[in-house]
């Protein structure tokens, strides 16, 4: 009896690839679609996906079946998302629906169907370590490696879990599903958030919201009041265009308050700074950091890992001093912190002398 493998497949080249190898490997392969939104102009689970995905799953000779998630993916996902734009923050909704609906109830309902993996096509490697820790690692292909969104998983999560891509580059990828004669061998990427059609974070939540957020002031670093904002969740740190301020000289997003729905920008110069502390955080390969660790840090998803020494201040709580100054590290996004291509961990980017609690 071949073991069973549930495979998420999303209707891109990745996961049904994925799929393939898992399926010449000797698995008995089920593959599972999230719907995550309802309806609407959504890129995420639309019809062409959903529809990418069954022809993959006939091509390869596998069942195939779509799951709704869409009421989870909206507590679980958007409401957070939409929470944390409200506070000034900006949030990674792909590491929070890895977090609750991938790597929790679609691991949970693969088990519930007697699979004994789940797979998916993130460009991410596992490995065991002796004493029966298991590791995540970066992916082979430095261009296209996901493992700063997979930060959150933990050892359960890992010993279920399968990335047959890990070691593989995008363009190999696309070569085995054209010599497969997988239909998406040549799908494009999406490179917005999934649920938020067009790119409109300030449109989207105003309509799930069924509101809309109040303008207020645009200011000077001194405080001087320079022009209107559109509503605070429509900018981040580090924004230049889009601001609406004319100067004679470049400015930038540098501060958002709340309280006072205020809006600051100044010279790019500002928005540099050396430390920052994590909230929320997970550690994979270790239980505990018992001493300060030189390790390279990512804030961004896309950015190159730069060195700093790592502390842990508290149960879930880690302070960061880098070597260099940092760009825009913002409040929200992830601290992902790695030793070589190991991840040893990451956390929440907690907001700056507000509500931090080590």
């Amino acid at each position: 009896m071949p073991k069973r493998a549930l495979i998420a497949m999303s209707g891109g080249v990745d996961s049904a690839v994925a799929a393939a190898l898992m399926s010449e490997e000797g698995y008995d392969c089920v593959g599972a679609t999230m719907k995550l939104i309802a309806s609407g102009g959504s890129k995420c689970c639309s019809l062409e996906d959903i529809n990418d995905a069954r022809a993959a799953a006939w091509k390869l000779g596998i069942r195939h079946y779509v799951m709704n998630y869409t009421e989870a993916f909206t507590r679980l996902v958007i409401e957070p998302f939409i929470s944390a734009y409200e506070r000034g923050e900006t949030p990674n909704p792909c590491i929070e629906c890895n977090r609750r609906l991938k790597f929790r109830l679609l691991l949970r309902r693969a088990r519930e169907l007697g699979a004994e993996v789940l797979v998916s096509g993130h460009y991410a490697r596992i490995t065991p370590e002796s004493g029966g820790r298991r590791l995540l690692r970066k992916g082979a292909d430095p261009q296209k490696d996901q493992s700063y969104v997979l930060y959150m998983m933990g050892q359960d999560e890992l010993e279920f879990t399968r990335f047959p891509l890990g070691n593989m580059t995008k363009a190999e990828v696309r070569d085995l599903a054209a010599r497969r004669g997988l239909s998406n061998a040549a799908k494009r990427e999406s490179q917005d958030i999934c649920f938020v059609p067009g790119g409109d974070y300030g449109a989207f939540m105003e309509t799930h919201r069924g509101r809309a957020y109040p303008e207020g002031d645009i200011t000077d670093e001194a405080g001087g009041v320079i022009g209107r904002h559109r509503g605070l969740v429509r900018y981040t740190l580090g924004q230049r265009r889009g601001t609406g301020v004319a100067l004679n000289r470049p400015v930038y997003v540098t501060a958002k308050s709340v309280e006072t729905n205020t809006l600051v920008v100044g010279a790019e110069s500002s928005l540099y700074s050396k430390s920052l502390d994590a909230l929320r955080i997970n550690l994979i390969a270790c239980d505990g950091l018992t001493r300060p660790l030189r390790l390279k840090v990512k804030t961004r998803y896309l950015q190159a890992g730069q060195w700093a020494l790592v502390e842990q201040t508290g149960p879930a709580a880690v302070h960061v001093e880098f070597e260099e100054a940092q760009r825009a590290i913002t409040p929200g996004q992830a601290a992902v912190f790695y030793d070589g291509d190991i991840v040893i961990g990451g956390g929440t980017i907690a907001p700056l002398g507000r509500d931090y609690h080590p």
